[in-house]
């Protein structure tokens, strides 16, 4: 099922937007403009994971010295501090299978659609 969640020009360059879509809260973020949806509710603790703040992260580059990185693609939890990267879902710790739920988005100029399963 396709369902509208925004306008075409709801969100900008780094924005999101908590809907609700068959009873679910899903967080839309836009990066890199594209659109990723994902299910409110975080792998760890169930926290509301798309409440949490949108930033980058920082990468070691060599020892003592870090560079900035994925500006505007790291999604943090507000509870424990989990991050995620927003195009992938994944947990950033480095062997973690934890990752968001995610749906697809379509997008064109009638507005910003989730899909979700009947089944979800």
């Amino acid at each position: 099922m396709r369902v509208k969640v925004a306008e075409p020009d709801a969100l900008s360059e780094g924005g999101k937007l908590i809907v609700k879509v068959k009873e679910m809260e899903i967080g839309l973020f836009r990066v890199g403009g594209r659109y990723y949806a994902w299910r409110n509710v975080c792998p760890h603790a169930a926290a509301p994971v798309c409440l949490g703040a949108v930033r980058g992260t920082r990468l070691p580059s060599a020892v003592y010295d870090y560079q900035y990185g994925m500006d505007n693609e790291v999604l943090r939890c507000p509870w424990h501090g989990w991050e995620f990267d927003l195009k992938s879902g994944r947990h950033l710790a480095a062997g973690s299978q934890a990752k968001l739920r995610g749906f697809p988005v379509e997008a064109d100029d009638t507005g910003v659609y989730v899909v979700v399963g009947d089944g979800s």
